[in-house]
């Protein structure tokens, strides 16, 4: 595939009457769009784009089981005990061995958080949109599944900070600005504190962005780095159940 027309998207489904945030890059790590929607306008800007690869914060679908198989567990280093782990994903299983913290996928749609449903929705439209899973072919419309805490602790080499912090956001937003995307620099935030603003309780977080558009970045972020680059990624997981992808060729043993 030639990506010189391929947009790379990352999506961060919310639920309730909260826009979804989705950003996009091109193969230059130039920033295209950086917006809030309801889904269908998320998928208005998916479906003009000639070629697309979409990254989802979500997982793709309930959990299958998995981790119930025998022939599965016994492959697993440090294979896990028995009865234990049995309602989590095989890529939950496998991130928790990371030390990198995750939710937890229910086997019920209807037991799975509502930001998750709206994810497995997600997935649905676009499958109807014509998108296949990633690696599943030399698509012009690829799809994949991102966890963004555990893109950005792969990126940092250790768990970052709360994503709701001030110091999360900005250690986020310089990932991204240290990887060569085209996000404004957040060290220009220390330029603009003066004593009397911090005084007056004015922070000068204008140029940050908020956690679910650094969230939508990060996934745009790996969605380029699985196309361009895809002996610099790491899958996590089984097919059937969903597979995320990480942004680095090499994991720690823990993080």
């Amino acid at each position: 595939m030639l990506f010189s027309d391929t947009a790379f998207i990352g999506i961060d489904p919310t639920a309730g009457k909260r826009p979804i945030a989705y950003s996009a890059l091109d193969k230059d790590l130039r920033m295209l769009a950086l917006a809030k929607g309801d889904m269908d306008e998320v998928l208005a800007f998916i479906a003009g784009q000639n070629q697309a690869v979409v990254a989802v914060c979500s997982p793709r679908r309930p959990s299958t089981g998995v981790m119930e198989k025998p022939e599965i567990r016994d492959q697993l280093s440090p294979p896990p005990r028995p009865g234990r782990w049995t309602n989590y994903r095989l890529v939950e299983y496998q991130l928790r061995q990371l030390h990198i913290s995750t939710y937890q996928t229910p086997a019920n749609a209807e037991k799975c958080p509502k930001w998750m449903q709206v994810g497995f929705a997600l997935y649905r439209r676009l499958e109807g949109l014509g998108f296949q899973n990633f690696k599943s072919g030399d698509s012009r419309h690829q799809v994949l599944e991102v966890y963004p805490h555990a893109c950005y602790t792969v990126l940092l080499g250790s768990a970052p900070f709360q994503k709701n912090t001030l110091e999360g956001r900005l250690q986020r937003q310089l990932v991204l600005y240290e990887q060569g995307i085209n996000v404004l620099d957040p060290m220009r935030f220390f330029e603009e504190i003066t004593r009397h603003r911090l005084l007056k309780g004015i922070l000068p977080d204008e140029n940050l962005y908020t956690t679910s558009e650094l969230d939508a970045l990060v996934a745009a972020y790996t969605a380029r780095m699985s196309a361009t680059q895809p002996n610099q990624i790491t899958l996590l997981g089984h097919p059937e159940e969903g597979q995320i992808v990480l942004p680095s060729a090499e994991l720690k043993s823990h993080y």
